[in-house]
């Protein structure tokens, strides 16, 4: 689950992680407000709150630029403001569809330093998930204000990782490799280090998916803050955290994977027009490779995990059908504590309910597979059958590709 910048700040705050001073507004109404409570001498930021990167480099569909704008004064941050609100925001992680722009953060803007060769003084900072070793993760770099994308390709050498196990935390020489890898010295090692331990703190306690501080800004006075936030959050986690489960934006979320997440279903959709149906997030996986190896293209994960009911297939197949680019359905089912045969009901009833039209390929393997397939094959639906996952990969491209 993912939060807006303004509300990682906020959480931040609370862990003692310093940020600069914003308020957060979702109509015109509240603009005036919102201002009064921030020092605006030194400029404002205007930000468009949307989950999704590059929003300083977005357009917005009527052609204003740039989803984070500079304002020197407080009538350009109003104008800017203005600008933004109820606009659509196209960033290159956004699509060219865009979102729209329901929230947006004033803050303080900070008096960014400098270093001694000129460029400005940010750095970036970031907790995840090493899934190799499968231990957290700091990731710093000098680099800050940029891509690490960017930074990873052409200087890796400027990353630096420190693995944390655990079974013991974060200690306090770890914390000081960051800050040594950065650069710091005197007070600024100092902020650092008690900036890492409390991210880390943060981190771990909200049990978070990432936690990202790009850039990292050291401002003329001396002062190591969190200029930006993004946050993410490990959703099987969630039922811990309910001041969590609160700060979640359905605006921004797509409503085929918030209606999936009714039914206990794990929903994401895709550009591809191949729906599939798969119980298991491995073989939902490979089922999307397989079609993509023979030439398709998938319109969606979905997992219906190990015991969906009849209802979740049929909830599944509505949701498929709620994607206009679909044009085929496959569905991979193999059979461990999943009865093959209850699987076969469901699509049935599905298919009738919904009155599917398009192409319907079913695998199904294991448990009580044999009553499985005479269900479908005494059901008098068109419904083509697979003998193994690259039989039914192939039989639905075909289908899809002939129309």
């Amino acid at each position: 689950m993912n939060i807006h910048e303004y509300q990682a700040k906020e959480l931040f705050a609370q862990f003692g992680v310093a940020v600069p001073k914003g308020v957060a507004v979702t109509s015109a109404a509240e603009f005036e407000g919102a201002l009064a409570k921030i020092d605006t001498t030194g400029g404002i930021m205007v930000k468009s709150q949307i989950h999704a990167g590059g929003r300083g480099k977005g357009t917005f569909t009527d052609g204003f630029k740039g989803g984070v704008k500079f304002s020197p004064t407080k009538e350009k941050a109003l104008e800017n403001a203005k600008a933004m609100l109820g606009n659509t925001l196209v960033t290159a992680q956004t699509g060219e569809a865009g979102r729209k722009v329901q929230t947006i953060y004033f803050t303080e803007a900070a008096n960014l330093g400098k270093r001694p060769d000129g460029r400005d003084d940010e750095y970036y900072l970031a907790i995840l998930l090493d899934r190799a070793s499968s231990f957290p993760v700091i990731v710093a770099s000098t680099e800050g204000g940029m891509e690490i994308e960017h930074v990873a390709h052409h200087t890796p050498e400027k990353i630096f990782k420190v693995q944390v196990d655990p079974a013991v935390g974060l200690q306090a020489f770890q914390a000081r490799q960051i800050a040594f890898s950065l650069g710091f010295s005197g007070d600024l090692f100092k902020q650092c280090v008690t900036l890492v331990t409390k991210l880390y703190q943060f981190y771990w306690e909200k049990d978070c998916a990432m936690v990202e501080v790009n850039p990292l800004l050291v401002t003329k006075e001396g002062k190591l803050l969190a200029l930006d936030a993004k946050v993410s959050f490990d959703d099987n986690a969630l039922f811990r955290h309910p001041d969590v489960v609160a700060l979640r934006d359905l605006n921004e979320e797509d409503a085929k994977e918030i209606e999936a997440s009714k039914f206990g279903l794990s929903y994401i959709a895709l550009d591809g027009n191949i729906a599939c149906l798969v119980n298991g997030a491995g073989l939902a996986m490979s089922t999307m490779d397989i079609i993509q190896h023979f030439g398709g293209s998938p319109a969606n994960f979905l997992d219906v995990g190990g015991g969906a009911t009849k209802d979740q297939v049929t909830a599944a197949f509505k949701i498929i059908l709620g994607d206009a680019n679909v044009k085929g359905i496959l569905v991979n089912i193999f059979g461990g504590i999943m009865d093959c045969n209850v699987i076969a009901t469901g699509i049935i009833e599905a298919v009738k309910e919904t009155g599917l039209k398009l192409p319907l390929v079913v695998r199904l393997e294991g448990n009580n597979v044999e009553a499985g397939k005479a269900t479908l094959a005494a059901s008098g639906l068109t419904i083509v059958s697979g003998d193994s996952m690259a039989d039914a990969a192939q039989k639905i491209v075909k289908l899809v590709n002939a129309k």
